[in-house]
């Protein structure tokens, strides 16, 4: 009779044991929390709490407990955190599939359950582990502009990190203690190990530089995308497929282009746009792209980063300040917040909304140019918001209307 899954003999690697799966583990625990704090720091970053507008996950309830208002310094706050999480989501994947690997004889093992205990443990690993490759899976379908998802991204990936961690923090409380154990010793032995093993071809340590040299590879050909220069061109696995930049001022990332977007060229030409800017008691103004130009204008030199984890270095960005926008329609003051709507047709942030401490920042602009040259069509022409630190969606493109005041 030939033995079936469920057979401890069926499983003949001889590198399967407590030590490779421990030291597996171990990595995981330390990159995975890291994940899902810098993955909650992005959430934070868009400010669900702000607006509709720009809450994805309406029915978050007490989810949303630590949320605040996203600061503007240091400027490069949100380049550096989302950077972090992309990088390291991708490079811990040759690490998670080889700890699944290395674990996988106890997914098929029979009965089921020997006790309610083991039952509750089977029941963790199952949200750990299809939690681990949904998580895995969407991100980095995200992070390549692949949006296959049954829904929208956001409340997907977000709800999913709960569940996953929830059974993440379960399973390391069980088996942290054991881990440890199991890397300071050097025998091997539980039903991880195989009872009539292959003939080795790679120790276990030859393994593990085997899926480090992996992860290394993805750590190579992802984090260039948070760099300018000779590193960029190494980030094969950044986010392809967009519009050319080309060269000159002009000439850094696009992540939605302006025929994406469905902006028609006729309503930005200089006699047809007009911003509109409406403030206290329904005050408001309206703006050509020469009469912006001829309000003080001031300069800032701020990056692009977008939660696919790509950035951009400085650009140095002129236009009017936020801040002054408010004043002229009736905010002399401390600004309110504001809703920025975009001459975009579609996506999910063609409006937005920025908390008071944004708008305030003397660095927040509306851009009308960009490394001494005006904005290109595809970075925004006539107008777009420039803002310290916040996630490149929210520095909307094609601006038509801001509105001051409570959102």
């Amino acid at each position: 009779m030939r033995d079936t899954p469920a057979s401890p003999s069926f499983w003949r690697s001889p590198l399967r044991g407590p030590w490779l799966t421990s030291v597996l583990g171990l990595v995981l625990l330390v990159g995975i929390t890291v994940l899902f704090v810098t993955g909650l720091v992005s959430y934070a970053a868009y400010n669900p709490g702000l607006a509709p507008v720009n809450d994805k996950t309406p029915d978050k309830g007490i989810l949303g407990f630590y949320l605040f208002a996203w600061p503007t310094d240091p400027h490069w706050l949100y380049r550096l955190t989302q950077g972090v999480h992309v990088t390291l989501g991708v490079t811990l994947i040759p690490v998670l599939l080889a700890k699944l690997w290395s674990v996988v004889p106890k997914l098929f093992a029979l009965p089921p359950a020997r006790s309610l205990t083991h039952a509750l443990e089977r029941v963790s690993l199952l949200l750990l582990v299809g939690g681990a490759l949904f998580e895995f899976v969407t991100g980095v379908l995200n992070v390549q502009l692949d949006y296959l998802f049954p829904g929208s991204f956001y409340p997907l990936h977000f709800y999913g990190a709960w569940v996953f961690f929830a059974a993440f923090v379960a399973h390391a409380v069980l088996k942290v203690p054991a881990a440890v154990r199991n890397v300071r010793r050097a025998r091997e032995e539980g039903e991880l190990v195989a009872p009539r093993p292959d003939p080795p071809t790679v120790s276990r340590r030859g393994a593990l530089w085997f899926v480090g040299g992996g992860s290394l590879l993805l750590f190579g050909t992802t984090a260039g995308q948070s760099f300018d220069g000779p590193l960029r061109r190494t980030a094969l696995l950044a986010p392809h497929g967009g519009a050319d930049p080309g060269t000159g001022p002009n000439g850094f990332q696009i992540n939605k282009t302006a025929a994406y977007a469905g902006i028609d060229r006729a309503e930005t030409a200089e006699d047809a746009w007009r911003l509109i800017v409406v403030g206290r008691s329904g005050r408001s103004v309206r703006l050509s792209r020469t009469e912006l130009s001829q309000l003080p204008l001031h300069s800032s030199a701020l990056p692009i980063a977008c939660v696919e984890g790509w950035s951009t270095s400085d650009q140095w960005w002129r236009g009017v300040r936020l801040r002054d926008l408010a004043a002229l329609v009736g905010h002399d003051g401390d600004p309110p917040d504001v809703l920025v709507e975009s001459l975009q047709r579609r996506g999910a942030f063609r409006h937005a909304a920025l908390r008071a401490n944004q708008v305030a920042d003397p660095r927040s602009l509306l851009a009308l140019y960009v490394n001494g040259e005006a904005l290109s069509v595809d970075h925004g022409y006539p107008a777009r918001v420039i803002v310290p630190a916040a996630p490149g969606v929210l520095n909307t493109k094609w601006v038509a209307r801001l509105t001051f005041g409570k959102v």
